[in-house]
């Protein structure tokens, strides 16, 4: 079988690996090693001995994920991390080896099972916004502004609960302790209310500053004008507006209840200091999240374009089988064959097939399989002489799916150019293996080189669609040898 490498998709199939692999030395810097590159060496092979099944199990994740259902992969995670890690821990514990010694491959271990839940929380996110289309609408200056309401409704929350208990409430200020008291929030419901206010006031006037500068300063000045006038007019910004505000946080009444937080004076410079530290720790995230957004943009230009592409070269493909199908039902008709009904009823079936199956982005490969088969029948029934005809299948993953419609280009070809003008000794051979993620077809044919061999519209399109869908992930190989036509496919990360 054509086996072909490609590095990126190398690392990101076994993306979770990586990043156990790149908590082993952390662990081991984390604890402070001595100077010592054989003992840094010697203790990162235990380290990674100890750590053994959480690394297979990052390294087969997304193989296990295809191939299992939800419950087989839950009981491949509890034999990794629930049998696997707890008796290499214990080993490791008891023998004590040098540089692993104490409650410290315990705490290794604790690293990696806190990984891997972050992982795996992280991909129920994704998942989750995938799937609820108003997280997706949420942008960074909403997600902000229900931070700081739900910030303001803790503070108001611990606030009024932190009232008259002599620990916190004092006649000069009130501390905000870790209270939680329903009974005083509905006694003093209009205090909450008030608490609520002030703190959701005093957070928006820093989201203002945050606000001006994702909104104009970085939109605006900085993409249009450049950096000099970005840091011109932020200095603006914050001359005109944090006198201003200052004096409005001023003015609060719980500013003065909590022991006057803000200065008396609205003009002090370290008003205006923690201003530009706002547009200045805020810009960043303020960049990425655009250059995220453009991206994303850009992306999703490209998958409409790509999708436009492979409609267009389905209505080319279609109309190039119906012309083929239709002059195998034409030539029946001429030899009043007593097969001619049962072939009509086969031909509905393919023609329902590429109808609607053909339209759908992905079919299951034993569909595929069974549209071929159809195929060859029909085709062999209006030859004159009965060729050598061979279809061997191997599939291990019968779960596949495919693009529909991808592989019957090779025997439309073989029998066009290969089967039909041969007047002896014709042969067609095909093979397909399916392993997991991957899929291999090969379709070799006799060949005569004094045939007209006019290219036609189905291998310029088969190559076409490749490059759309499986773009650095798919091998196509075709040559004569020997009056013989083969034709090769690799298909990789199904």
């Amino acid at each position: 079988m054509l086996r072909t490498k490609n590095i990126p998709a190398f690392f990101s199939q076994h993306a979770d690996a990586w990043l156990f692999a790149g908590l082993l030395p952390w662990l081991l810097i984390l604890r402070k090693p001595d100077p010592d590159w054989e003992a840094y060496g010697r203790q990162l092979l235990l380290l990674f001995l100890l750590l053994l099944p959480v690394l297979v199990f990052g390294w087969y994740r997304q193989r296990w994920l295809r191939q299992f259902s939800r419950k087989g992969y839950i009981t491949c995670w509890l034999i990794c991390f629930g049998g696997a890690l707890p008796l290499t821990t214990f080993i490791f514990f008891r023998l004590q080896p040098p540089g692993l010694e104490g409650f410290f491959p315990v705490s290794c271990a604790m690293a990696a099972l806190i990984l891997e839940l972050l992982l795996t929380a992280n991909a129920s996110y994704r998942l989750q916004v995938q799937r609820i289309p108003l997280l997706q609408k949420i942008s960074l200056e909403n997600a902000v502004f229900i931070t700081i309401a739900l910030i303001s409704l803790t503070l108001a929350v611990m606030g009024v609960s932190s009232l008259h208990d002599p620990r916190y409430h004092t006649p000069e200020q009130l501390l905000i302790g870790f209270e939680f008291s329903i009974i005083k929030i509905l006694r003093y419901f209009g205090t909450f209310l008030s608490f609520f206010v002030q703190f959701l006031l005093m957070y928006l006037c820093g989201y203002l500053f945050f606000y001006i500068n994702s909104r104009f300063l970085v939109l605006k000045v900085l993409k249009q004008k450049g950096v000099l006038w970005y840091i011109l007019a932020a200095f603006a910004a914050v001359a005109v507006c944090y006198p201003l505000i200052a004096q409005l946080l001023i003015s609060l009444p719980v500013n003065h209840l909590l022991g006057t937080i803000f200065p008396d004076n609205p003009f002090k410079l370290e008003n205006a200091f923690a201003a530009l530290g706002i547009l200045l720790f805020s810009l960043p995230v303020i960049l990425a999240v655009q250059w995220t957004r453009q991206n994303s943009r850009i992306l999703q230009l490209e998958k409409e374009k790509a999708g436009t592409e492979l409609y267009l070269l389905k209505q080319q493909l279609n109309p190039h089988f119906f012309f083929n199908t239709l002059n195998n039902l034409y030539a029946l008709s001429l030899q009043q064959s007593p097969q001619t009904p049962e072939s009509i009823l086969q031909l509905s079936d393919l023609m329902r097939y590429v109808i609607y199956k053909g339209q759908e982005p992905l079919v299951g490969i034993g569909e595929e399989v069974k549209y071929l088969e159809d195929y060859i029948q029909l085709q062999q029934i209006r030859l004159k002489k009965t060729p050598d005809l061979r279809f061997t299948q191997n599939i291990t993953d019968p779960a596949l799916q495919i693009p529909p419609m991808l592989l019957i280009v090779f025997i439309e070809n073989a029998f066009k150019h290969g089967i039909e003008p041969a007047e002896e000794n014709a042969f067609l051979h095909i093979h397909l293996q399916c392993e997991i993620g991957q899929l291999y077809f090969s379709c070799e044919n006799s060949f005569e080189p004094q045939a007209p061999a006019a290219p036609g519209i189905g291998l310029s399109n088969l190559q076409k669609r490749l490059a759309l869908l499986y773009p650095g992930s798919h091998l196509l190989q075709t040559g004569v040898k020997n009056h013989t036509f083969k034709a090769e496919l690799q298909l990789n990360r199904l």
